[in-house]
């Protein structure tokens, strides 16, 4: 127990010290973390907003397959991105294999299907009236999506929300084609599963910290979204 405690104090000093190491792989997670949000709900949004509202064959299948993608191990994701990086990869002569944007890349395959699946649940759960009520105003394809997409603006914050949680903690991915080069592509995930295995359990500590203010402000978030959904 005091070997926990003396490791909780002094990961509390390396950060009201400011620690450089720490603040800098916290701005590289934060950074990772943004641009794979954007990515993936550039992509996962407009994806379950077709499956949500459109009635079409395999659309059952579809989003089955995007379930299942919700459960898909990190590392084999991880896996598959560093296959397709790597030199001898589809992908190797770009050159981002063991860069941060590789690991954004993976954490992309990863979150997309967490904001297509929450934006179909979404949007499924919107009351039909409302599209048909616009539909009978004489709104155009583009402005009866974007009333379907007001209704449900609440839960499409909350997916953007999920998404960038589910980036934020993922570790298997960024590892494998990341590397977890310092000062390169050390995350926070990555760095407190080395700073333990290496006994810097005051370094594990500070960062883990970081980790679970960042989960809890992401939670937070959640649920204030999801209690203006309910409300409204």
């Amino acid at each position: 127990m005091d070997f926990f405690v003396e490791g909780l104090r002094r990961g509390a000093q390396l950060l009201l010290g400011g620690d450089a190491e720490v603040l800098g792989i916290t701005l590289l997670s934060l950074q990772i973390a943004l641009v794979s949000t954007i990515f993936a709900c550039a992509v996962g949004i407009p994806v379950g907003f077709l499956v949500g509202t459109s009635r079409f064959w395999g659309r059952r299948a579809a989003i089955t397959a995007l379930n299942t993608m919700l459960a898909f191990p990190t590392v084999v994701v991880g896996l598959l991105t560093w296959g397709m990086l790597t030199r001898n990869g589809p992908l190797g002569g770009l050159g981002l294999l063991y860069t941060w944007w590789a690991i954004v890349i993976a954490e992309v395959i990863l979150a997309a299907p967490v904001a297509a699946a929450l934006t179909a649940a979404a949007v499924q759960g919107i009351d039909p009236r409302v599209r048909r009520t616009a539909m009978t105003l004489g709104a155009g394809f583009w402005t009866t999506h974007w009333a379907v997409a007001r209704e449900a603006r609440f839960a499409l914050l909350a997916a953007v929300v999920v998404a960038f949680g589910r980036v934020l903690a993922e570790v298997g991915a960024a590892m494998i084609v990341g590397g977890n080069i310092r000062y390169h592509t050390r995350t926070l995930t990555t760095s407190v599963a080395l700073a333990s295995s290496q006994g810097d359990f005051a370094l594990a500590m500070a960062l883990g910290l970081v980790l679970f203010g960042l989960a809890l402000t992401v939670n937070v978030l959640l649920q204030l979204f999801q209690g203006r959904g309910h409300a409204a």
